[in-house]
């Protein structure tokens, strides 16, 4: 095998990473998760991304590129007052939703059938407050924070895909450097898969499961299939709904949220610097999945590292990490001027964090959006001339 699908795998690995694992443990810590359940929640994501990736990829001889829902970590980040248990039956909802989409064509009709301003505004409305938390912490923290950003702003004049990455490079040196964190001793404990029992509470798989599915499929699996579209290759639409809503599912049940079609990451896989013979690309979805399994079993020792710096570092990362989306939902959600406004009241609600009958902020926010949108489409219906 070629040391280039090697080397585009493991760029496209770490770029995913290292620019949002950081978000993985603030969802984590939203939900209540232990150490232990943590650290079962990054082996099990980083194994389906890896299964995933290889068999769709073997299967169908194209270059399959997953990754673990960013946008759906930020919404189960931005979650109260629920328990990881009750998490995760919503991450098991959300997978089976995912995989029924793939299998039954009237839901990915309906599914379809949401304005793209009101998704746009529900996942802006779900990552707008994380990127305001990062100015708090560059006040709380500014010889940390100025550098880190500074150096995001160069990098990603270059190499956007690299500019979070050199960012906790900065981070990561300046905490250590001037003491603010110790290097921990690592044990490298073997990572081990811890089954959560899931608590099928109503409020959290309509307020949780429910945005998790839509934010994956609007803000992931579309994004995702139209990268490979660009790249020159049909994508399998319903079989990766299927493979990937399945495992979804499956590690779920060991405190993983949802894994998707990867767009950014996947570009990095699919040029002709990976492979001269595009027919022969798809092999990097097999040097992609062993670098997930390498990371998977690195995962107690990495998050032992980040748990050592300062939470200031971890904050201003997050808020970096979710510019680019943010600045994507922004771009769809006021894109089309008939939806413009629908989609500002569905980012008011949804970035409010008001939780009502113990459902949450993002499936009141969509609700919302889709309400005053059809009131707005049927007296617009009323006003129009006959005939």
């Amino acid at each position: 095998m070629r040391a280039s699908l090697f080397s585009a795998a493991l760029v496209a690995a770490l770029v995913g990473y290292g620019s949002t694992i950081a978000l993985v443990l603030s969802a984590a810590a939203a939900v209540g998760a232990t150490p232990e359940q943590t650290a079962s929640w990054v082996l099990a994501i980083c194994l389906a991304k890896a299964a995933g990736s290889a068999f769709l990829s073997f299967r169908h001889k194209v270059p399959v590129v997953l990754a673990w829902s960013t946008p759906g970590a930020a919404l189960v980040a931005a979650t109260e007052g629920v328990t990881m248990a009750q998490a995760v039956g919503a991450f098991v909802l959300a997978g089976l939703l995912i995989a029924l989409t793939g299998a039954l064509r009237p839901l990915g009709r309906a599914v379809a059938l949401i304005p793209d301003g009101i998704a746009g505004g529900m996942l802006a409305g779900v990552l707008l407050p994380f990127c305001l938390r990062g100015t708090g912490a560059a006040e709380a923290a500014p010889l940390i924070a100025l550098p880190m950003i500074a150096v995001f702003a160069l990098v990603r004049l270059v190499n956007p895909a690299m500019a979070v990455l050199a960012a906790l490079a900065v981070g990561l040196t300046l905490a250590f450097g001037a003491g603010l964190a110790v290097f921990p001793v690592l044990s490298l404990p073997w990572p081990v898969l811890t089954f959560i029992p899931p608590d099928w509470n109503l409020g959290v798989l309509i307020g949780l499961g429910l945005p998790l599915y839509l934010v994956t499929m609007a803000s992931q699996n579309l994004p995702g299939f139209a990268t490979m579209r660009a790249a020159g290759y049909e994508p399998p639409v319903r079989p990766a709904l299927g493979v990937t809503g399945g495992i979804s599912a499956l590690a779920g049940l060991f405190g993983a949220h949802t894994v998707s079609m990867a767009a950014i990451t996947a570009a990095i896989c699919m040029g002709p610097d990976v492979h001269p013979d595009r027919d022969q690309r798809w092999k990097v979805g097999l040097a992609y999945a062993a670098v997930w399994v390498a990371l998977g079993l690195l995962g107690p020792a990495i998050l032992t590292l980040l748990a050592a710096l300062p939470g200031e570092v971890m904050v201003i990362l997050v808020a970096l990490a979710l510019l680019g989306p943010l600045t994507g939902a922004l771009a769809t959600g006021f894109a089309v001027p008939a939806q413009r406004f629908a989609a500002t009241l569905t980012l008011a609600v949804t970035a409010s964090g008001v939780a009502v009958l113990g459902v949450g902020a993002a499936f009141w926010g969509l609700l919302a959006g889709l309400v005053f949108h059809a009131l707005e489409r049927g007296w617009a219906r009323l006003r129009a001339p006959a005939g």
